[in-house]
Order: structure tokens, then C-alpha cells, then sequence
């Protein structure tokens, strides 16, 4: 099970993949970060990519169903939501994967790839496989 770092260089293998962090979307600190920032911050990069994050995990539009309404047994599992939320600009996908832990679950991956090399089902995919080996110490 790969840690913050191995995790980060291995979101860096995906095609396209200019940079990424892990963050913490309830303070908007980076934990790890590796390859380009959009803005050249990463700092400031995690804590508007935690705003989006905390906006869209904390809407009721986004709630699970409880089974009693049609939802997964699962409904009242902790942590957000929102699987992930993906951002499109003209040159780039941004990318925010909600990562599962045992504590809060306030933990989420930022993937920012080129538009033009990337390919967004794929890294949705392994960003996926990742979050779910993801360990926090």
C-alpha cells in the first residue's frame, strides 16, 4: 500500500499529468505535492482545490440516499459523498478524488493533466485504484 509519496509519483506516470497533491479539503493543506502548480503555488493551489472539494462533498444535492429511498445499503458509510469532481478548462482536466480513510475522510487527491495528452478515463480509473491503497500515517 503506497504512502503520500508513492502514491504522488505514481499519478505522475499517467499521460498528460502536469502535477498533483494529495490535500486536506477541511484545511486546505497540501501534504504532498510533486510536478507544476496551475498558478505556481501549490499552497494556494490546495486551498482553492479544497474550497471546491469542501463545497461540493457538504451539498445536499450530492448526499447518498439512505436504502430506504433506492440508495446502496452502504448509504450511511462515513466520509463524503462525492466520489470525485472533475473541472475542464481549455487546456487541462483538473481532477479531485475523495479518498476513503478510517479517522474523517478529509483527504482528497489533485490531478491536473494536459488537455491535450491526457486522457481523463483513465486517470479517473487509477486515481480510483489509488485512493483505495492510499495510506495515511
Amino acid at each position: 500500500m503506497p504512502g503520500i509519496d508513492e502514491c504522488l509519483l505514481e499519478v505522475m506516470k499517467l499521460p498528460g499529468a502536469r502535477g498533483a497533491a494529495v490535500v486536506d479539503w477541511t484545511s486546505g493543506l497540501a501534504l504532498g505535492t510533486i510536478g507544476e502548480s496551475p498558478n505556481g503555488d501549490h499552497e494556494a493551489t490546495a486551498a482553492e482545490t479544497a474550497e471546491v472539494a469542501r463545497m461540493a462533498a457538504e451539498q445536499p444535492a450530492f448526499a447518498r440516499l439512505s436504502p430506504a429511498d433506492g440508495g446502496h445499503p452502504d448509504a450511511e458509510a462515513p466520509g463524503p459523498p462525492v466520489e470525485d469532481v472533475i473541472v475542464t478548462t481549455h487546456d487541462g482536466y483538473h481532477m479531485l478524488r475523495f479518498v476513503e480513510t478510517a479517522f474523517d475522510s478529509s483527504v482528497f487527491l489533485h490531478l491536473w493533466l494536459n488537455r491535450s495528452e491526457g486522457n481523463l478515463a483513465l486517470a479517473r480509473m487509477r486515481l480510483g485504484e489509488l485512493a483505495e491503497r492510499l495510506v495515511l500515517a
